[in-house]
């Protein structure tokens, strides 16, 4: 074969790096924002927190005390930033520095990359944590480091705590213990001449820990260990334990007839004694976690303001920004300097991060809005009202591509008076009605949730019955489909939910 050169033309979608930014925030939830805007803020020098938009509690609140001479001066100083700002926007928006980067290229391609300037105090846009009362006063202990604790407070031989030690290791998070008393006795210095009754023995100590139930080997023990450690005057203890020692099986299929006939005990009795046994932990390490509480952060917030439903973004996920006037004013159009060029890829670079929030904001207001509107009744009404929504819808009512409204509504929450929600919980596929109408997959949860909550709980209902009774408001559904929504909801099964008491 000969080479040659040939000339073809066609057509190829391409994104700019601004628009490959813009996705990306697009996509980010509320924490990975606040860290995206930190980065930008530590990395690049024209970047700054705009203070006068949202003010220092603490200042506005000694603002009276400012005279009138003193408070022009500070207005005076605000108005001559904001208007430098202006000024430099407009200045930079020639050709001198381009509009659209070339396609499908990063910031890298086009601007030159340095290491992060620190800029002055006045200008680094520092996100000010506010006070976390959880986070500083949460313990981090696990469940082995509670029990070490109190095991360096207890009297023991050297042998005594390298059993307890060992017995500590085999315990798991909710206090239930793995290891044998072989296994230790097999992992023991032949030495010491350890025998079982003397591992008992420890183990005997070390059940009288803190939480009640620890160092068990399965339900019954766990329960029986907590009812032990209560005082003998409560009342109905006595039989309590016999119906955990011996009729626990019976009590866990809630066979409650066999078990008042093997118990001896009648109806009346036998509800006083599971309520003294539902307060019982049958996980007793769960309560000592080192898993700190986490928060949702409501990206939009719904109110209803006489009658009328308002969206707005959350004003505190994100601290408003702007271009650094000093250091912008530093730049010079026709200097073509290392330093000169340094100053101006971070100021464009400034100025698309700052307009790809602002895009950001935007669309996620306009989506919000929409899925507000079509929503309406379950804000009224509630979740009965919940109306099917797709992807497809909110995409044409915004004139926008549906992957677009996938972004927006992942990992992002609205702030609601019913309670705080995904934005994707507001979708949900559709079930046809006798009357030829609509109604949600999530309305239909609600109504399996409202009739299980109704029901009598010594006949619960059982999901055939569940479907008969949708089946009377015009909504047809399988049993099938009708376990499947309970069992997403976590609700159990009849014969788990029926109950005395």
């Amino acid at each position: 074969m000969k080479a040659s050169l040939q000339l073809k033309m066609g057509q190829q979608l391409t994104m700019t790096p601004q628009l490959q930014q813009a996705i990306r925030l697009l996509q980010l939830s509320t924490l990975d924002l606040q860290q995206e805007i930190q980065e930008a803020l530590d990395s690049n020098p024209m970047l700054e927190t705009d203070e006068y938009d949202d003010p220092n509690p603490e200042v506005e609140a000694h603002r009276g005390e400012k005279t009138e001479q003193e408070q022009n001066e500070i207005d005076h100083e605000a108005r001559e930033r904001s208007e430098d700002n202006h000024t430099l926007d407009e200045q930079w928006s020639d050709d001198k520095i381009p509009e659209d980067l070339p396609n499908d290229s990063e910031w890298e391609d086009t601007y030159q990359t340095t290491a992060s300037v620190s800029s002055s105090s006045g200008s680094s846009g520092a996100i000010n944590d506010d006070f976390d009362y959880d986070s500083r006063h949460a313990t981090t202990d696990s469940l082995q480091d509670h029990l070490l604790w109190q095991l360096n407070l207890t009297p023991m031989s050297d042998t005594d705590r390298e059993i307890a030690l060992m017995l500590i290791d085999g315990t798991d998070d909710d206090g239930y213990l793995h290891t044998t008393v072989d296994d230790i006795l097999t992992s023991l210095d032949p030495a010491l001449e350890v025998e079982e009754d003397e591992i008992m023995a420890v183990l005997h100590r070390l059940q009288q820990f803190d939480p009640a139930g620890v160092f068990c080997v399965d339900l019954r023990e766990c329960l029986l260990l907590q009812l032990q450690q209560l005082p003998e005057a409560t009342p109905w203890l006595a039989e309590a334990k016999l119906v955990i020692r011996e009729h626990i099986e019976l009590l866990g299929s809630r066979d409650y007839p066999t078990l008042m006939r093997k118990a001896k005990l009648k109806e009346e009795a036998l509800k006083d004694v599971l309520r003294l046994i539902k307060e019982l932990n049958p996980k007793p390490g769960s309560g000592i976690s080192p898993d700190q509480s986490e928060y949702v952060i409501p990206d939009v917030l719904v109110r209803n303001i006489r009658d009328e439903w308002r969206v707005e973004l959350n004003p505190e996920i994100a601290p408003r920004l702007r271009v650094n006037a000093d250091y912008a004013s530093l730049v010079r159009r026709s200097d073509n300097s290392t330093d000169n060029a340094f100053l101006k890829d971070h100021l464009q670079e400034a100025r698309w991060f700052i307009k790809s929030l602002q895009s950001r904001n935007e669309t996620l207001l306009k989506v919000a809005t929409k899925i507000v509107e079509y929503q309406i009744e379950f804000f009224e009404e509630g979740e009965e009202k919940m109306k099917p929504l797709v992807l497809h819808d909110i995409a044409e009512a915004v004139g926008m591509h549906e992957s677009t409204i996938s972004r927006v509504t992942t990992q992002k929450f609205m702030h609601t008076p019913r309670g705080i929600f995904e934005l994707k919980y507001f979708f949900s596929s559709h079930v046809s009605t006798d009357s030829g109408g609509e109604c949600s997959s999530t309305a239909i949860r609600a109504m399996i949730k409202k009739l299980i909550s109704e029901e009598n709980a010594r006949k619960p209902l059982s999901d055939n019955k569940i479907a008969a009774l949708l089946g009377d408001k015009g909504i047809q559904v399988a049993r099938r489909t009708v376990a499947k929504y309970r069992e997403a909801m976590m609700i159990p099964p009849s014969n788990e939910r029926k109950q005395l008491i």
